[in-house]
């Protein structure tokens, strides 16, 4: 099993900034691709940004330009910058991975999520 925990949300002003993390742990083999989705109240969860392990990256339309997503693969974590926010951006985002641990099968993890709330 590999285990996904989110850090770093919280409430904000709009235009501020905030960095969330999340580190994967468990008897981990390898680690594909990783991302960040987000939920709001009532909508449906969607994608934020993703990074392959090469690096790799593609975002949403709503956040490029402001929002950039990064990994330390040597800590299996990885990271959303997040600038310029605004309100629209509050909801609960999620960290995901394709990973697999020990046994070498890859499954789809996801993280408990971490609110981020931003309002004036």
């Amino acid at each position: 099993q590999v285990q996904l925990v989110e850090s770093g949300g919280g409430l904000v002003q709009p235009g501020e900034s905030l960095r969330l993390s999340c580190a994967a742990s468990g008897r981990i083999f390898s680690i594909n691709d990783m991302g960040w989705y987000r939920q709001a109240p009532g909508k449906q969860r969607e994608l934020v940004a993703r990074i392959s392990s090469g690096g790799s990256t593609n975002y949403a339309d709503s956040v490029k330009g402001r929002f950039t997503i990064s990994r330390d693969n040597s800590k299996n974590t990885v990271y959303l910058q997040m600038n310029s926010l605004k309100p629209e951006d509050t909801a609960v985002y999620y960290c995901n991975a394709d990973a697999a641990d020990h046994r070498r099968v890859y499954v789809n993890y996801w993280g408990q999520g971490t609110q981020v709330t931003v309002s004036s």
